[in-house]
């Protein structure tokens, strides 16, 4: 559930998949296939920056908390061998796509979607029993908008009951000691991320992603480590664009080629 109001250009290329209501959208040049509603939920690059933030490594099991229809975890699993992703979404459909959406890329044994609200969570999630948890929750307040009058689009868009806190006390909750929570964000929601993670983690690390050279940042990676006691690093980020509207190379790199992002160089 995880389409910003405002999403970053997106970089899939897609087909209308006919009498479905889903587009079949490729990323990674191709590597990831997906299926997606026409309507509502639509997946942007946000989730494939997510996706190359988390520094996973063989026998990792992942929680990615409002997959949507499985976007950044897929692509988590396409870079890394050997790691299990799970992920947790509210919206039915989406968690029925992304099951689809694993299979057909050969990812299903090692890829769970489980429904549920973040605000009553199930006994399937057991606490602190991930390795890491990512998270590209709705990027509104609630109140922040007029509601889309496509519910599926509002629910991914602007927050309802569950706010950003409890979003970040879910992770949390969930992510094991150590253990790393990933965070892509509107830069002008930072300070409540900030605040929330400021206590039960630490070491946060905050990697802006720039539009163009000089353009002030619209969204922001925010990392950090559960009970982790080193201070706060703002690191150079990432230009997405050049002059002309091309992709950087760097970013390139990642939407194209899957790379993965290091958040913690200086």
């Amino acid at each position: 559930m995880n389409q910003p109001a405002d999403p970053q250009e997106p970089e899939i290329q897609g087909s209308d998949v006919a009498q479905t209501g889903v587009t079949e959208d490729a990323l990674l040049d191709g590597r990831i296939v997906l299926q997606q509603p026409k309507d509502g939920y639509r997946a942007a690059i946000d989730p494939v920056f997510l996706a190359a933030a988390v520094t996973a490594r063989p026998g990792d099991r992942i929680l990615d908390l409002g997959c949507g229809v499985g976007t950044a975890g897929l692509c988590l699993l396409s870079r890394v061998p050997g790691i299990e992703v799970t992920g947790f979404e509210i919206q039915s459909q989406l968690v029925e796509l992304s099951r689809q959406n694993a299979a057909r890329n050969g990812l299903k044994s090692r890829f769970e979607a489980i429904e549920g609200d973040i605000l009553a969570l199930p006994a399937s999630l057991s606490l602190e029993s991930f390795d890491h948890v990512i998270c590209n929750p709705p990027y509104l307040a609630s109140g922040a908008a007029r509601p889309s009058p496509n519910l599926s689009r509002t629910t991914a868009n602007q927050e309802g009951e569950a706010q950003l806190n409890d979003w970040i006390e879910a992770a949390v909750a969930l992510v094991r000691r150590k253990g790393s929570i990933t965070f892509i964000h509107r830069a002008d929601r930072m300070d409540t991320l900030i605040d929330g993670l400021t206590g039960p983690t630490g070491g946060l690390r905050l990697f802006p992603l720039w539009p163009k050279a000089g353009k002030a940042a619209k969204r922001v990676l925010l990392q950090s480590r559960k009970a982790a006691a080193s201070p706060m690093i703002m690191a150079p980020g990432l230009v997405l664009h050049q002059d002309n509207g091309k992709f950087t190379d760097a970013a390139d790199a990642i939407l194209r080629r899957g790379e993965a992002l290091e958040l913690s160089r200086r």
